[in-house]
């Protein structure tokens, strides 16, 4: 085997492992949510921060900077906002976190 077809499939694997783990912290975050109040609030922090760095890590492996996603995502909430979201409407959210990402 050549040495790029070694290099190719070891990305491959990665990008294979990191769906994996997404979906996994997915489930844990859901059978957390499920538990209801009485759940570690560190917990589900734990599995939504997990999810947004293998996230970036997979935007990383698919030739995506953190800068571009930041960028897409600044531009999505805007079009929320500006399409007047419901999330947006009810608590100003998509607001809230574009100030955050302007912020950074």
């Amino acid at each position: 085997m050549r040495k790029e077809d070694l290099n190719i499939m070891a990305s491959v694997s990665l990008i294979e492992n990191l769906k994996a783990d997404l979906i996994s912290i997915i489930g844990d975050l859901f059978k957390l949510l499920a538990k209801g109040s009485n759940i570690a609030q560190d917990s589900i922090l734990e599995c939504i921060s997990g999810a947004v760095i293998v996230l970036y890590l997979l935007a990383n492996r698919l030739g995506y900077s953190p800068y571009n996603v930041d960028e897409c995502v600044k531009s999505k909430l805007k079009d929320g906002i500006m399409e007047h979201d419901i999330i947006e409407k009810e608590g100003k959210d998509l607001s809230k976190l574009l100030k955050h990402f302007e912020e950074k």
